[in-house]
Formats: C-alpha cells, structure tokens, sequence
C-alpha cells in the first residue's frame, strides 16, 4: 500500500439515517480485499457496525475508522452515524476528514439528516461527491434526487453516471466521461465489462455526456479555453477537470447505484481516488501558537514539527482507551514523548495502530496526513491537540452541541457507587455530548445526552461494557433559561466572615444574545481600573459563568446570555478580598438577571414524517395537539412527506402513536431545530415543580 501523501484519502461517508451508508461502506472494503464476504445491516454482521448495541438495533451508533487500499492509494474510511442522536460522530468526523461521500436514498431524495450534515461538511470545508443509493428500490427516481440536491443544499450537483433503468428494472450505469455501460456478470458484482451504450440510451447518454461538459467549463477556466477549441475531450482531461472542481468545491459529482445489489460501488471507489483531495491539497489548517497566541498555519509534510489532533476516543476490551488521531504535521512515533498543550504535560505514546474497525495493526510511525489511533495516553479529552514542547500549538476543537435530555441515575447498591462514577466518566470522555452533573437540591447524579435513544444505548454500555447495574429515573427535557431584555443592577457584597470584614461593590449589566450563541462573561477594561488586583478579574468571571449554570428561575442552566461587569468599587484594599468579589458577582448577576425578564426555553425538533397520504389528516391533528406547526408538504412518488416543528416535550413516545394513527405505515425521523420560549402555561408548570 502507498503511503505518500498524494496517495492517502481520508474520506467519510455521510447520509441521512437508513440512506444506505454502512451497506455501502461494507461493499467497499469487499471489492478493496479487506473483506471476503458481504457483510448485511440485517444480519447483524456488518464490519464498522461492531458494536452489540448497533447489531441489535440495525442502525450506526459510533463513528468506525477502516483503512483499505484501491489503485494503489490508501483510503482511511469513517462511516459515520445518520440518526440525529448521534450528530457529534458526524461532527467530529467532518473535522478531520478531506473528502466525504454523501449518500442519498433514490426514493426519499435528500431527508432531513442529509441536510444537517450537508451544513456540517460545509462548515468544515470538505469536498464531496455524491451516491445515489437504492436505484432498485420501488419509486426510485435518480433525477429528483439530483434536482433535490441543488434545490435543497445548494449543490452544484452534475451526474458523471447515468442509471439504465430503475426499481426491480435497475441493470447498471453509464459513465457520462468514457460513454461505456457497465454490465455487470456475477451477483456479487465482482466481475463487469464496460460495453458500448445500448441504441436506446444513446441520445439521452450523449446528452448527459454533454451537459457534465458545458457544467464544467462553468466552474473551470483551463477546461473551459480547452472546450472552446475542442468540444470533445479526452477522458484525461474531463477526469482532471472534474479533480479541480471538486477540490475547489465548485461541483459535486453525481453517482448511482444499489449498494444492496453490489452495482455501482466501484465506479464510486474510483471515484474517490479520482475526484477527493489528498491531505496536501486542503488548505493547511491553522493552529494557535500557545505562548504568543499568534495564529499560525501547520506546515503539512513529514518533515514539520508534530501537530495531530485527537478527534475520538474509544474503549477496546483487549488494549484499553484508544485516542483517534489525525497527524497533520510532522511524525507521530512509537515511544514518543508528545505535549498537550491545554494540560501543559508531556504523555508518552505507547502503541501506535491502524484501526480495521475493532481489529488493530500496530504501526511503528503515523505520518502527516494518516489517521490513525494511539493508546497509553492518560489525561487527554476529545478536541486536543498533541504537538513538541518547543513548538506548542493548539488546532482548533471540536463543538460539542448541548444536551437536551436528561435523566436521574444511581447505582443499584452501595458498593457499585465509584464502579458507576468512574464508567460514566469514561463514556463522557469518549461522547462530548455525555455529560453528567450532580443536582445541587437531591444530590443525585444526573446523565445528560441527545435524546432518548442516546440515554438508553449510554445504559446499555454501562450494563454491557463495564458491568454496572444501575437504577435509571424517567427521561426528561433538558430546559434552558435565557433573558428578553438588557438591565444594569449595582450590588454591594459588605460581610464579616471569621472576623474579617469582606466588601466589594459591582455593577452587572445582563443582556439577551442570539439564539445559538452560548454565554459570555467577561470584565469590561473600564471596570478592571477599579480592581486592586488584576487577578481579581478572572475570579469574577468564573463566578458569573457559575451563576449564568445555575439559573435564575429554576435552577436550570443559562444560555444565550452575555454578563458584563461595567464598573469595580471597593471600600479600601483591606477588605476587597476573594470572597467578596465572588459573591458580589454571583448575587449581582442573579438581581440584574431577574430584571432582565427571564424566560424558560424547551428545545424544538424538526420532524420529518413519510405516510400514505390517507393519514395526513389524522397525523396533522396530533401534531397540532402537541403544540406543533407544520412548516411544509411535499409529495414523494405515493408517499406524503410532512415537515414540522414540534417541541420535544411533547414527542415522548411518539413513536408509538404515530404507528397507531398510521397502522403501521408512516415512519418519521426528528433532530434538534432550535431553542423557544416556552408558553406561559409551560412556565408557569416549570415555576410549580
């Protein structure tokens, strides 16, 4: 297998939930040699899909990283998850990944998810070709889907394969560059000739052939002077074209096939190696020089200083904790002494591998460029970066979304207290959007995730992985509260404690933020002036940040809301001391909060529901009856689609009734829209607990 950089792709494979992903990744690794059977999401023997939970359930849960080998080049491969619970596996993934194949269903067209993570790879910058997957399927339709593509993400999406027929009448595909049919002779699909395009399809290939020509001379000048003097080019010359337009984020090329019936894959691996970047021709990623804070570019080769960034974190029975790494600078080697730089401590690498999902190849050096996974590290968490002590830079992170469901958990005895604590440590340091709090009023120990599904696989682990039995409470949503308005309160903090007079005075301005911004605190420098001690001033931020966590009307956690404190006093030097300037901050932060009209937000899912169009009376008035708006509709083949915002609240369960109002027919998936304002009967529920 090569290893120059030019011969690496590091590729993942995106898709709303059920597209196809795992079915497709499964049939690349066959035809790359790396599997000698085809494994089937059904059957529960599918190689990324390792884990139990993910074979019992049919469906992706934690991002798989595979390495195999086409034409000579390396491909490290992530499938990723498709179901909304499990949106920080995409995340991460698209972080460190050149090149994505985003894979859509023939029959659904681009769905809810396919979206989100569309949004999510342009927010990365990753180059991406495009999979039209189940063209067997009954309703398939091949140009829809295209046309959903550009409609919907914005894609400048051309077709390089056109599909000869569709649903139980799909034979194969016509490449648009070569103008051959791909006609495949065995079942398995191992073996094809390309022949020439069958007289029926001629006209309708030759005009495809056209318009991927002319679409490329939009988005391409060299290709463009070259089809003005010639219209007809050379494959050579389309393939290289198609390259630099795909690098440069101009076109997304379209191909087809059924994953399920071993047609199309090849042409999409071939694809990959022809079309997605390698590491060296990204834009070089732009760190933060930890000493001078100066941003600066890592120089991505062999010979630079090392900079690699921990993206994942995972569990194995037989090695420990393994710490998925993308190297983007210099050499990562066995034995290596590395610096962390948000620790400040030095870890030493024990083991170096190559991961084929749940089976390891240990490797002696990880190069600029490879992914690959490190074990013997000890205080690292998801978003670090590993570099050399004299030239520390820090790669940007991963975000994390904020959880929206929670959950009470105790152990089932005494004894299993510390085996609970430190099972529920490890997933959160492995799962960001785990988290896990202690309630400051009962003192039990809360678990946070995204959703229903989240919580109960984060159970499951406990159960299977680490052996814990554990007593769970009622799922329940994860509330936010924010402010609708700006106040300015002063709060005087003047008390003897031990003896000692404490007293500091603050003026706290309190001010709402766009939806979506987080929380900010800071010190205004007009205020600093007041401050006896300059590091007073970071001890008053990380009081108003504990006040912003804690709430104003129930406890819940603040968000959305900015904190600043506009002007110091003090008595005399005596007895400004830490104390007083903490809790001046925290009082004076909850009076100006509470004059700031504080309000309660519940999170709102975006659901999208497929049924037959005789249920969408009935569905449509269950929606509405959990406070939800139909924001659009659309007909798909025979099939209704119904798009709507409904807060999750009110979808507990849903699952179960919309079988019932449908008889079984409709299905629906969901993810996390945005935040609300809650209605006032919703508060005033909230205010009563």
């Amino acid at each position: 297998m090569a290893t120059g950089m030019e011969q690496i792709r590091n590729i993942g494979i995106v898709a709303h939930i059920d597209a196809g992903k795992t079915t497709t990744t499964e049939r690349i690794l066959f035809y790359a040699g790396m599997t000698h059977r085809l494994g089937n999401v059904d059957d529960g023997n599918t190689v990324t899909d390792w884990m139990i939970q993910e074979r019992e359930r049919g469906i992706t849960i934690t991002s798989a990283a595979i390495t195999c080998a086409w034409r000579n080049t390396q491909i490290n491969l992530i499938d990723t998850p498709g179901h909304v619970d499990f949106t920080i596996e995409v995340e991460r993934a698209l972080r460190v990944l050149d090149g994505a194949v985003g894979v859509f269903c023939a029959v659904g067209g681009v769905q809810p998810q396919s979206e989100t993570v569309w949004r999510q790879a342009n927010r990365y910058h990753v180059s991406r070709i495009a999979f039209v997957n189940k063209m067997d399927r009954m309703g398939a339709n091949f140009e829809r889907a295209v046309g959903e593509m550009r409609e919907k993400l914005g894609a400048n999406a051309v077709p390089v394969m056109m599909p000869v027929g569709a649903a139980e009448n799909y034979a194969g595909e016509i490449d648009l560059i070569t103008l051959k049919y791909r006609h495949y002779l065995d079942a398995e699909g191992k073996t094809f000739e390309d022949v020439a395009v069958p007289a029926a399809l001629a006209d309708a290939a030759q005009a495809g052939h056209e318009a991927l020509l002319e679409a490329l001379a939009e988005v391409d000048d060299t290709f463009m002077e070259a089809y003005l003097e010639e219209p007809e080019q050379p494959a050579e010359a389309v393939k290289a074209a198609i390259r630099r337009a795909v690098i440069a984020q101009a076109m997304v090329p379209v191909f087809c096939g059924s994953s399920l019936k071993n047609k199309g894959v090849q042409a999409l691996l071939d694809g990959v190696v022809d079309y997605l970047p390698s590491p060296n021709e990204r834009k070089a990623p732009v760190g933060t020089h930890v000493k001078t804070e100066e941003p600066t570019e890592i120089e991505m080769s062999a010979s630079a200083p090392l900079s690699a960034l921990v993206f994942k974190i995972a569990t194995d029975s037989y090695v420990g904790r393994l710490f998925f790494v993308r190297v983007y600078g210099g050499v990562l080697k066995r034995g290596q002494q590395v610096y962390n730089p948000r620790t400040k401590k030095r870890e030493r690498v024990m083991k170096l591998l190559r991961v084929k999902s749940d089976e390891e190849e240990e490797l002696e050096t990880l190069e600029a460029g490879d992914i690959g996974a490190v074990v013997g590290l000890k205080e690292v968490t998801t978003g670090d970066t590993l570099c050399v002590e004299n030239k520390p830079v820090a790669l940007m992170g991963i975000t994390a979304p904020e959880p929206v469901m929670f959950m009470a958990i105790e152990p089932k005895s005494t004894a299993e207290k510390d085996k609970l604590a430190g099972a529920l440590g490890q997933l959160a340091a492995e799962d960001p959007t785990c988290q896990v709090r202690v309630d400051g009023e009962t003192g039990q120990q809360i678990l946070c995730g995204m959703g229903e599904l989240h919580l109960e696989i984060l159970v499951d682990r406990l159960k299977r992985e680490f052996n814990v039995m554990a007593n769970t409470g009622k799922p329940m949503v994860s509330y936010y509260e924010t402010v609708t308005m700006t106040a300015r309160q002063t709060y005087t903090f003047d008390r003897e404690i031990a003896g000692k007079r404490h007293c500091a005075t603050l003026t706290i301005e309190v001010s709402p933020l766009e939806r979506g911004k987080g929380r900010q605190a800071l010190v205004a420098k007009s205020a600093m002036k007041g401050l006896p001690k300059p590091e007073y001033s970071a001890i008053i931020t990380n009081a108003l940040f504990d006040a912003i966590a804690t709430g104003v009307l129930a406890r819940y956690p603040m968000t959305d809301v900015r904190a600043e404190v506009v002007d110091c006093a003090i008595m005399d030097e005596e007895t400004a001391s830490d104390v007083a300037f903490r809790s001046a901050a925290v009082i004076g932060f909850r009076e100006a909060a509470l004059a700031a009209q504080p309000e309660f937000l519940e999170p709102i899912m975006s659901l999208d529901i497929v049924t037959p169009p005789e249920y969408v009376g009935d569905i449509m008035g269950d929606i509405n009856g959990r406070r939800g708006q139909v924001r659009d509709m659309e007909m798909k083949g025979d099939l209704q689609e119904v798009r709507a915002q409904v807060p999750l609240a009110e979808l507990f369960g849903y699952a179960t009734a919309i079988r019932s109002l449908s008889r079984g027919r409709a299905g629906y998936t969901m993810e996390t829209g945005a935040f609300a304002v809650v209605p006032r009967a919703v508060k005033e529920e909230l205010l009563n607990r």
